[in-house]
């Protein structure tokens, strides 16, 4: 089967970064389910470890997003049979979706969503999981028109995760939702999306949360570049607020947190799969009630790039692209030549 790898580390301006690859195609056993990939996308993650220098030489697939067909299943899977549309973010520790075939746990899949085609549901499985995990499962945020009248800053609100983020916030909470952008087309993709202010990150935040009349804000999701933040973030959030994370703020000194006993919240994607955990099955549910709230119309998807076809030169174009770091929403490939 065709397949995209990397050998070894190299900028991706490289030609051999990524190359087009022939494999055997895999079989499922245990839980695993064998996907037909019919789209995927790119995130973040797979630049970073397509950077990384494990096994030089060895043909390395990357990929975790991806939507396809169940092909077929391992012994013990129930939960989906051949013929199924599904999609999800994968797993570390296994081949990448960047491949014509490819197995996962049915226990991390969910149903595509029936509304969307193939590349629009690649966009979403893991900035899905990841600003539902960190919303409601690691925070604590509570759904409602209601429920929960506080404020939320999406730092970062037009990349991947943030747009995703905004959505949940906007039309399942009650939260007061400030994005932060700084160029004309990301300011107006965050109010699109439902974001009822938004303020630059490349100034003071402070200073413009001052002017929207908001001394400080009670949630903060640092989503990108949160080591440039600490001072202003520890001045800006509010006596028991909650500050959630998702990359690896360096030299990020917590302490200056502690004289409003905020609290910190870690999100990593993939801790489920990762260790096995007795809730792995969680994902399932999350991507099938995603699915649910994009058919009812409530979420849309985050796709605003499509490259065309999943092969080494679309792969790179779509890393180069991640990498500037001035990328809006998801960035999807789709179908085999």
């Amino acid at each position: 089967m065709r397949a995209v790898a990397y050998l070894k580390p190299l900028p991706i301006e490289d030609a051999e970064s990524l190359v087009d690859i022939e494999v055997d195609r895999p079989s499922p056993s245990g839980k695993d389910l064998l996907v037909e990939v019919k789209a995927v996308s790119v995130n973040p993650v797979d630049t970073k470890r397509r950077r990384r220098d494990d096994e030089p030489g060895t043909p390395k697939i990357l990929g975790y997003d991806a939507v396809g067909i169940v092909v077929e299943t391992g012994p013990e899977a129930q939960l989906f049979r051949p013929g199924d549309a599904v999609y999800y973010a994968g797993a570390i520790g296994r081949p990448g979706s960047n491949a014509e075939f490819h197995l996962v746990d049915e226990r991390i899949v969910g149903r595509k969503p029936s509304s969307l085609g193939f590349p629009e549901a690649a966009a979403l499985p893991l900035t899905s999981l990841t600003a539902w995990e960190l919303m409601f499962e690691r925070i604590g945020v509570r759904r409602g028109a209601n429920a929960d009248r506080r404020t939320i800053l999406i730092v970062g609100g037009a990349g991947g995760v943030g747009s995703i983020a905004i959505q949940l916030a906007r039309r399942l909470t009650g939260l007061t939702v400030i994005a932060t952008a700084s160029r004309p087309e990301s300011r107006a993709w965050c109010v699109r999306l439902g974001s009822h202010h938004v303020i630059d990150h490349t100034r003071p935040l402070q200073p413009q949360l001052e002017t929207l009349g908001f001394a400080w804000v009670d949630v903060i999701l640092s989503l990108t570049a949160s080591d440039r933040h600490p001072p202003e973030l520890a001045r800006i959030i509010s006596p028991q607020g909650n500050l959630g994370v998702i990359d690896d703020p360096k030299g990020f000194d917590f302490s200056i947190l502690r004289g409003k006993s905020a609290s910190v919240h870690f999100e990593f994607m993939f801790s489920r799969s990762s260790f096995g955990t007795p809730d792995i099955a969680r994902q399932h549910e999350i991507l099938n009630e995603i699915a649910d709230l994009v058919d009812a119309g409530t979420l849309r998807t985050t796709m605003t790039k499509n490259l065309g076809c999943i092969d080494a030169a679309g792969l790179r174009q779509a890393h180069a692209m991640l990498e500037t770091g001035g990328a809006i929403g998801k960035i999807v490939l789709e179908g085999f030549r």
